[in-house]
């Protein structure tokens, strides 16, 4: 097949998706594939109208490769195209509406709401400690955790450092103690649950993306009974959203608490495809290869 994968862009999460966009290439080519690189700018719709592909592979990370922007734009030129459709895109990339779609279904998320970032100079908009985080970036970007003897301030002070700065809106959510789980789902089953150890900090972009900076644990060290339910809302999220081919869902667990304590935090409809990322990694740990995830993906979208 002749493929274009679709990377870059011009999100905060560009390096990451053209780090995923090389390997796929490299991979659809070692598939037999032939294969077009597409960073994507401004004149994307050209460059595809061009490059007449079979399939259109998404390796965009963030906006406006992740929110459905992209997928619009692919959906009005017919073209077909890896992962999931507008509508999941629209919803999963916000974590108001993800909430809105999953809670009334049994899916257990954190509370919190949105507030202006202007406010939280006056007063906290929870009681800390609380997370605030940007309501549709993917990757840990713009997370900030506010407690009690933290350096942000009492308030929050307007010149510190934080995602008040860049966004004019923020989600405060409580913050859940713990550990942090994920857990990939190709298709229609579930891959296996990871436990990520940051070795200083939280799990953010950084920690992500550092080759070091974090342990993986796989399978994660954790009773059977969080990484079975772990799998189930994983998969339950995945159909109740709409996912297609491949999704990662992410989860805070306060094992003091058991399986009462676990959380889902998001679900990613475009994880990550570089060489430190958590779908390649489960994959492999299942016995299947890079090329024959890629692969999988890309059978999954032709359904």
């Amino acid at each position: 097949m002749h493929i274009a994968v679709l990377m870059g862009g011009w999100s905060a999460e560009r390096e990451v998706s053209l780090s995923s966009g090389a390997g796929i290439a490299a991979a659809l080519e070692a598939n037999g594939h032939r294969v077009t690189r597409i960073d994507m700018d401004r004149d994307v719709a050209a460059r595809l109208a061009e490059a007449k592909p079979d399939l259109v592979f998404n390796a965009l990370h963030g906006t406006p490769g992740e929110d459905g922007s992209v997928q619009g734009l692919m959906d009005l030129m017919g073209l077909t195209y890896t992962h999931s459709g507008l509508a999941t895109s629209v919803i999963a990339i916000d974590k108001v509406l993800t909430k809105q779609a999953l809670v009334p279904h049994g899916i257990p998320m954190p509370g919190g709401r949105v507030v202006k970032s202007a406010d939280i100079h006056q007063a906290d908009p929870l009681q800390r400690p609380y997370v605030l985080k940007p309501v549709n970036e993917g990757s840990s970007v713009g997370i900030a955790i506010v407690t009690a003897d933290g350096n942000y301030g009492n308030p929050i002070g307007r010149d510190v450092a934080g995602p008040w700065q860049d966004f004019d809106e923020l989600l405060a959510e409580p913050y859940v103690r713990g550990r942090e789980l994920t857990t990939a789902v190709l298709g229609d089953r579930a891959l296996g649950v990871t436990e990520l150890r940051p070795k200083s900090g939280f799990y953010d972009y950084d920690a992500k993306y550092t080759d070091g900076m974090t342990e993986h644990l796989f399978p994660a060290p954790v009773p059977d009974e969080i990484a079975e339910a772990c799998k189930a809302l994983a998969l339950e999220a995945h159909r109740l959203l709409g996912c297609k081919g491949c999704s990662r869902a992410d989860f805070r667990w306060d094992d003091e608490r058991g399986v009462d304590g676990l959380f889902l935090l998001e679900v990613n409809t475009q994880p990550g495809m570089t060489p430190l990322s958590l779908v390649p990694e489960q994959a492999r740990h299942t016995g299947m290869t890079y090329e024959e995830l890629v692969q999988a993906i890309v059978e999954e979208a032709l359904r």
